[in-house]
């Protein structure tokens, strides 16, 4: 991409009706739009990082077993009525819309029920079990407060995964093949040192305790207290001295921190395959509901949560994994041999197949080095007037204050 073609420009001042560093940050470097509290566009930089993103998620779902599908954002209130869940006193950030008959649809804030009604046409006998599907989808909520950026929108991408067991024990075993996925996509989006798995109260939807990931950030909205040498935590609602033993920790190890929580594992038990009639017959003959548990991962709030975390006053600093290109080409000044070799230089990288933001504007040094601090890309490389009379590239990473100069077959090394 050559940066004088992306129509997005960066902004000197983010929003002022923004108070989260996540949209302040990718609305100035023009990775989102704005259009309403709690709903933003991704333009192309934003979408580029949200894709990267699914693509981890998507591998680790693979891993697990996983079965990707796509269902429909609007609703049948009948499935939803059979849980309970169509009154507005259970669930009460429902967004529901109606046809010109007037019968009133829901626009999906999740999926457990759909998932359910849909498998009773495939699941008959424990022999069609197990069964994990997921799906990457727009879910939107009427959230009373949307003030936190990309962390809590009312219109949103999840992955939203859903187990189906024979037995409880078959659907704990997945379970926990489930958070270590989440771990390891965690750490490639470069929040796995900051990440705790804990313990925190179900839903209403969910049954007994259950999982969530907790990101430790000023930012967040959540307490939570964390055994560093163990990875795990318990969520302030559900902190006792019961459950701090059941999971084995000492009291006065624990350390509170507030947190963003980036992802969600529930046991949901028989509570939807009983009330929607998802039964297998047994090995014996005998009818039982199937075991069901939901895992979550919000890709916004996930990418938000990485800006709030790894930036710094200069900008953003992706993690290579999910960065929007692997190199930011910084071409200074219009001489004829320095432009030469810097169109050279992106032609030879596009044919590698490495993924470049190519700044070809005409513009001052400080303009070009703080829109590329601005835009976070791990690695640039600066062609100049100077290091073109060497033969060599200024390279810079984005967490260093410090540049190297090297040939181009040392530099394209470290890409």
């Amino acid at each position: 991409m050559r940066q004088s073609q992306l129509f997005t420009k960066t902004r000197k001042e983010g929003p002022k009706d923004e108070v989260s560093k996540n949209a302040e940050l990718l609305i100035r470097a023009g990775f989102i739009q704005k259009e309403m509290a709690g709903v933003y566009d991704y333009l192309p930089l934003g979408l580029k990082v949200l894709k990267k993103i699914e693509n981890i998620i998507r591998q680790e779902m693979s891993i697990v077993g996983g079965q990707e599908i796509l269902m429909t954002t609007l609703q049948d209130p009948e499935i939803w009525q059979k849980s309970g869940r169509w009154d507005d006193k259970i669930v009460d950030n429902w967004f529901k819309t109606k046809l010109n008959s007037g019968a009133e649809l829901g626009v999906a804030n999740t999926h457990e029920e759909p998932i359910t009604n849909m498998l009773l046409h495939f699941i008959k006998s424990y022999k069609d079990l197990p069964v994990y599907v997921y799906q990457f989808q727009t879910k939107f909520r009427n959230e009373l407060r949307a003030k936190s950026g990309l962390m809590r929108g009312r219109e949103f991408l999840m992955k939203d995964l859903y187990s189906f067991n024979k037995t409880e024990e078959d659907f704990r075993k997945f379970y926990e093949s489930v958070a270590e996925a989440y771990m390891r996509i965690f750490e490639k989006v470069g929040l796995g040192d900051i990440t705790f798995r804990t313990l925190a109260a179900g839903g209403s939807f969910s049954v007994g305790l259950t999982d969530e990931f907790q990101t430790i950030s000023n930012a967040g909205e959540d307490v939570i207290y964390i055994d560093r040498a163990k990875k795990v935590a318990i969520n302030k609602e559900v902190y006792n001295d019961e459950n701090i033993s059941k999971l084995g920790l000492n009291k006065s190890a624990l350390e509170e921190v507030k947190s963003i929580e980036v992802g969600n594992i529930f046991p949901l038990g028989t509570k939807y395959s009983e009330v929607l009639s998802l039964t297998i017959k047994d090995d014996d003959g005998k009818s039982k509901p199937v075991v069901m548990g939901s895992y979550g991962i919000g890709l916004g709030r996930l990418m938000g949560t990485v800006v709030e975390v790894l930036s710094d006053e200069s900008g953003i600093i992706w993690p290579k994994e999910i960065a929007p290109f692997a190199v930011h080409l910084v071409r200074l000044g219009v001489n004829e041999k320095t432009v030469s070799f810097a169109e050279e230089l992106y032609s030879d990288l596009r044919k590698r197949g490495i993924d470049v933001l190519y700044d070809d504007r005409d513009l001052r040094p400080g303009e070009k080095f703080a829109d590329s601090d601005l835009i976070g890309i791990p690695v640039r490389f600066v062609i100049s007037d100077k290091t073109v009379a060497e033969n060599k590239i200024e390279v810079k990473y984005r967490t260093s204050k410090d540049s190297e100069l090297m040939s181009a077959d040392e530099a394209l090394k470290i890409l």
